[in-house]
C-alpha cells in the first residue's frame, strides 16, 4: 500500500497555493478556485477550499483528532529552514534530531503545521 493523496482544506486558495508553490516548492499541477493538485514524487497533495475558519493548531502544541500534519524531506534542512524563515514562515519546531533524523516543523497559511525533515543523516 502507498500513499496516493492528501487533501490540505484552505481558507484561500490563491494565498495556499502560492504558499505551497513558491514558499516549499512544490510544483503546481493545476488550480482552480475550489481545488488545486501538486504533483509530488508517488502521491499528490490537493488542497481544497475549506467552508470553516482557519485552523487553531498555531496556539497548542498538540494535535487535533480529525487534522492532519503532512510530512516532506529535503536534501538540506538548514537551507530549507533560512528558506522559510526569509519567507516569514512561523518555525513551530526548530530543526532538531528526532529519532536520528532531522526534522523541522512550520505553519501553512491557515495555521497548519507541516513536518520537514532532511534525507539520509549528514555526517
Amino acid at each position: 500500500m502507498k500513499v496516493n493523496y492528501l487533501i490540505i482544506f484552505v481558507s484561500n486558495m490563491n494565498f495556499s497555493v502560492g504558499f505551497y508553490k513558491n514558499v516549499i516548492g512544490l510544483p503546481l499541477k493545476f488550480e482552480t478556485p475550489e481545488w488545486s493538485e501538486f504533483e509530488v514524487e508517488g502521491a499528490t497533495i490537493a488542497l481544497h477550499k475549506s467552508e470553516t475558519g482557519k485552523s487553531s493548531l498555531k496556539s497548542s502544541d498538540k494535535a487535533v483528532a480529525g487534522s492532519c500534519r503532512p510530512g516532506f524531506s529535503v536534501h538540506n534542512l538548514e537551507e530549507f529552514h533560512k528558506q522559510m524563515i526569509e519567507n516569514n514562515v512561523t518555525c513551530f519546531q526548530e530543526p532538531k534530531e528526532v529519532f536520528g533524523a532531522m526534522i523541522a516543523q512550520y505553519l501553512d497559511p491557515d495555521g497548519l503545521v507541516i513536518s520537514v525533515s532532511e534525507e539520509g543523516i549528514r555526517s
